[in-house]
């Protein structure tokens, strides 16, 4: 069999942002496969700010999307991508012209999006790497915040117990757009989830939490602890936002999202009484390069 070197491509249409990651999977005889980012690109167009507004995507911003999809086509041509694939969520299922958009995307740019549903997109973020974070004699509730949707995933033994996605996402969040009793869903669902394990320890995914994590200074593989989160939480609301972009650094499109994100993060922690929360730099897009891979396999063997 020998050494193989083979890359491939995954879009992630998000409520806030665009991305794309460009991996390169390496095989040597009969050793497991060694993932490794080789690009990643994110484009910050807000989705979600027309979708649970107005109900569907501004022509202002499928015009962005298409120019944004050009240049992710071209840059996977450069990079000699053998497969990709182009997972669309929360923003576009709630587009009334979300199917449109996909067809305009698909005759202007070449690349085929598909709208995946929540426990499509739950399932796809459990099949990420996580072996390398998770001990097999723990229990941990997978946290993915997104703008439009949070995907809960409980794993125990090593394995994905439970999974489900809950419409409660930063963007919707910050147009007050969460009722009171999707919030008392989620604690319920997360309680009845945890209630039979004795500890249980977070693990967070998202854009936000990655930002927090790296201004705490961490060395990779530490958590941070539930103190921690709730005193940056509190910081965050003691600045402007003009005052989070210039002195805390952040981007414009996160500087307000990540304090909605904090907020699911804390009661993710209260409800399932976690004191920790690790942080392993990873999301849909990893899930999204893992299944073209094993599909890929899964041919090849038959």
């Amino acid at each position: 069999m020998g050494f193989k070197t083979v890359k491939y491509g995954a879009i992630d249409i998000g409520s806030n942002a665009i991305r794309l990651l460009v991996a390169t999977v390496n095989t040597f005889d009969d050793l497991a496969p060694v993932f490794k980012k080789t690009s990643l690109v994110r484009v910050p167009i807000r989705l979600g700010q027309d979708v649970f507004t107005k109900g569907h995507i501004s022509d202002h911003n499928v015009e962005r999307m298409v120019k944004t999809m050009k240049s992710y086509q071209n840059l996977m041509d450069v990079h000699e991508v053998a497969d990709y694939k182009a997972y669309a969520t929360s923003a576009m299922r709630d587009a009334d012209n979300g199917k449109e958009v996909t067809k305009v995307i698909k005759k202007l740019s070449g690349i085929n999006i598909e709208i995946i549903d929540g426990s499509h997109e739950a399932a796809m973020i459990a099949m990420t790497d996580l072996h390398d974070i998770i001990d097999e004699n723990k229990v941990y509730l997978y946290v993915d915040v997104g703008g439009g949707s949070t995907e809960f995933t409980l794993f125990a033994n090593g394995n994905a117990v439970e999974s489900k996605s809950f419409k409660i996402g930063t963007v919707r969040l910050l147009n007050d757009m969460v009722k009171s009793n999707l919030w008392t869903e989620a604690e319920q669902w997360v309680k009845k989830v945890c209630e039979p394990y004795d500890r249980i320890e977070l693990i967070g995914s998202g854009g936000n939490i990655n930002n927090i994590f790296k201004n705490s200074g961490k060395l990779y593989g530490k958590p941070l602890s539930y103190f921690y989160l709730a005193s940056y939480y509190e910081k965050l609301q003691s600045f402007t936002y003009e005052e989070r972009v210039y002195h805390l650094a952040l981007n414009q499109d996160r500087a307000d999202v990540i304090i909605p994100a904090c907020r699911i993060y804390l009661r993710a922690m209260k409800w399932s009484e976690a004191k920790n929360i690790h942080v392993p730099k990873i999301g849909l897009t990893d899930g999204i390069i893992k299944s073209i891979y094993n599909s890929k396999i899964q041919k090849s063997s038959h």
